[in-house]
């Protein structure tokens, strides 16, 4: 009887944003825990199918500063389109097909996975890689896509691509920068604002 009547006076408890602590439970070797994870920055091992790559860029707030504390989460095929259907395909693959990085131990606050470029999955869709962000201050984690700036044709015929205003497709495309032969892509996320990534409701 007193519960209720505190219930009836207080009304529910308000709910709280999600704190900082999930990039450490996360990507605890990262962050210099000593215990094991899932899941890292690399995806591709030297067997496997496809060209190297890295993709590698910032998550930004409003105003356009690194989030410090930000958690990025990838998900792939290979070069041949194909995703490993277990850890022991995955291990015959050299390929993980998923990867998870924080951003709290780069001094620029950047994500980074080595990984390799994705095939397209089927046929009139544009290689891309899904990305998921979890942040200070978000209840839920996001939902984006990651295309790539030199796969013009593919992009011209992908659905979801096409689904997206034109003025805000840009927003999805990461930019390729080779440096000695290393080939980066760089993909900036931001969280608000007038260069708002696009999000997808799944």
């Amino acid at each position: 009887m007193l519960m209720q009547g505190l219930q009836d006076n207080f009304g529910q408890t308000p709910s709280q944003t999600v704190g900082p602590y999930f990039a450490y439970g996360l990507a605890a070797a990262q962050y210099g825990y000593d215990f094991d994870q899932a899941f890292d920055t690399v995806l591709a091992g030297d067997e496997a199918h496809g060209r190297r790559i890295r993709l590698q860029g910032r998550v930004l707030d409003g105003e356009g500063m690194p989030v410090p504390d930000a958690l990025v989460e990838i998900s792939q095929v290979d070069g041949r389109g194909r995703y490993p259907r277990n850890v022991y395909e995955a291990s015959a693959m050299g390929f993980r097909g998923f990867g998870r990085c924080g951003t709290g131990t780069d001094l620029g606050n950047r994500y980074s996975f080595d990984t390799v470029k994705p095939a397209s999955q089927a046929e009139g869709e544009a290689p891309h890689i899904d990305m998921i962000v979890t942040m200070r201050g978000l209840l839920l984690h996001v939902f984006t896509r990651v295309y790539f700036d030199d796969e013009g044709a593919a992009n011209a015929e992908d659905a979801v691509l096409n689904s997206v205003p034109e003025a805000r497709r840009d927003t999805l495309i990461a930019r390729k920068d080779v440096r000695g032969g290393d080939v980066v892509y760089r993909f900036d996320v931001h969280m608000q604002g007038l260069y708002e990534t696009v999000f997808f409701d799944v």
